[in-house]
């Protein structure tokens, strides 16, 4: 028998990922395993590789890895880019550091432009750089569109426009991993050539499944590409691929909750996913400023829709305070990560989530800030509230 204290009602999960996942993908997960070599399986891997470009907005090829999306980095990284070249990447904040160790330790030439944390990437330092770059030597262009650790997002359409402004040739790689099926994106029409994502987010299942969606130019380039790989090789993925079949064995029962996630997706439509998450940030960012407290992200075309970094009053540590609503409230808020340890704390209004949801997600940081005994205006509860009933008819 456990020696633990039962806690009644339902944990409220509002890190930025994983998210909660919703009954009708926990019921299509609880699905027989089948033969991933056979006619059926055949259907439903057919089923999420064309339903994924939906998603991406793309008419090129996706490829599902059974794995985290630091897996897809890698695999973005390898098929495209040799040792020794070189890639431009920006410090938005914890995952592009991330990102940037990892092309470091795969033998490639990292070039990192510095931010103070507290927006998205500048397009026109990108334009500046590259067009300061007349060798060529730049290969790629990185950029992380949703900062999880910062709440900041990044101009994607503006990039791509800074980057043909200044007549480079360099591919463009991006990571939606916290922002695919929550902000808009395009793949396409944004002339991206990789883009990078995972399953525990936006697309509401748990995690262990990541993407690439890659662009015509980067696939006829994967193919001369010297990188050592394996696992990751593109070509092998699209070949099984083409009949819906896979080179090994996949995560079978994820891809049965992932097309139910993407059917669900569709039957909400991609445009009012979009809206439902930029009111909830919206709401939120209100219920912040009524606290008299500091959204982290200062350029407000930045604002992230999936989650909401806090800055804590000076002298306050953010972990604490963690704490004190886990263990009061039986809810999980984000930590803040490297740089940011002790000092935001980051509230997740993504995936499967409404406007009951975020009105008991607020009121339980607004419960904690007040149990633990931090500096804040009450009020903040009420006034994502109002907002949210003022705009409910619209939404």
């Amino acid at each position: 028998m456990s020696s633990s204290t039962y806690q009644a009602g339902r944990h409220f999960l509002q890190i930025p990922g994983p998210t909660n996942v919703p009954d009708r993908i926990l019921r299509a997960m609880d699905h027989p395993t089948i033969d991933h070599r056979g006619p059926a399986f055949a259907e439903i891997g057919k089923q999420c590789l064309d339903g994924m470009k939906t998603i991406f907005k793309t008419d090129s090829a996706v490829i599902i890895y059974p794995a985290s999306g630091t897996g897809a980095w890698e695999a973005a990284l390898v098929n495209l880019i040799n040792e020794g070249e070189r890639v431009l990447m920006v410090e938005t904040g914890h995952f592009a550091t991330l990102w940037q160790k990892m092309a470091d330790r795969l033998g490639i030439e990292t070039e990192f432009l510095e931010t103070d944390w507290r927006r998205g990437v500048d397009p026109q330092a990108i334009e500046d750089r590259l067009r300061a770059d007349g060798e060529g030597r730049i290969r790629a262009v990185c950029v992380v569109h949703n900062e999880t650790s910062t709440g900041s997002t990044s101009r994607i359409g503006e990039v791509r426009a800074a980057m043909d402004a200044a007549g480079h040739g360099a591919l463009l790689m991006v990571d939606t991993i916290s922002s695919l099926a929550s902000i808009d994106y395009r793949h396409d029409e944004w002339g991206v050539d990789v883009t990078v994502s995972g399953s525990q987010k936006g697309l509401m299942l748990p995690p262990g499944l990541s993407f690439n969606a890659i662009s015509e130019r980067a696939i006829t380039e994967s193919k001369s590409n010297g990188q050592q790989r394996s696992y990751w090789d593109w070509q092998e993925q699209l070949a099984a691929n083409a009949g819906g079949a896979f080179p090994y064995t996949p995560a079978t029962n994820l891809l049965y909750g992932l097309a139910e996630a993407i059917d669900m997706l569709h039957e909400e439509g991609l445009d009012n996913v979009f809206s439902r998450h930029d009111r909830h940030a919206e709401a939120t960012r209100r219920a912040v400023q009524a606290w008299g407290l500091e959204v982290l992200c200062q350029e407000p075309r930045d604002w992230s829709s999936s989650l909401t970094a806090v800055l804590m009053p000076e002298g306050h540590d953010a972990d604490a305070f963690r704490a004190t609503v886990l263990a009061n409230f039986d809810m999980s808020l984000g930590n803040g990560l490297s740089r940011l340890a002790g000092r935001v704390f980051r509230i997740g209004h993504l995936g499967d989530f409404n406007d009951l949801m975020l009105a008991g997600t607020l009121s339980g940081v607004e419960m904690g800030l007040r149990v633990a005994d931090i500096p804040h205006q009450s009020g903040g509860v009420q006034a994502a509230m109002q907002f949210l009933s003022e705009t409910a008819v619209a939404a």
